[in-house]
């Protein structure tokens, strides 16, 4: 299980990759997961970006996510 952070992207952005992601054939809830986050205010930390987790069970996939849509 690999799992990717991708930072900034508003929540159309991300439902926009996990339809592309679906249209590449993979399969939500067994080749990948994904959880949004909005930004938040940590006391320790300060602000913590708006973010998406995606999770793959599969390391190929993550690899081919990250490097599509990472920074």
């Amino acid at each position: 299980m690999v799992s990717i952070k991708i930072f900034y992207k508003t929540p159309n952005e991300i439902m926009d990759i996990v339809r592309e992601i679906r249209e590449d054939g993979l399969i939500q809830g067994k080749d990948f997961d994904f959880a949004y986050n909005q930004s938040r205010w940590d006391e320790m930390i300060g602000e913590i970006p708006t973010h998406t987790v995606f999770t793959f069970y599969t390391e190929k996939y993550a690899s081919f996510v990250a490097l599509k849509y990472g920074h």
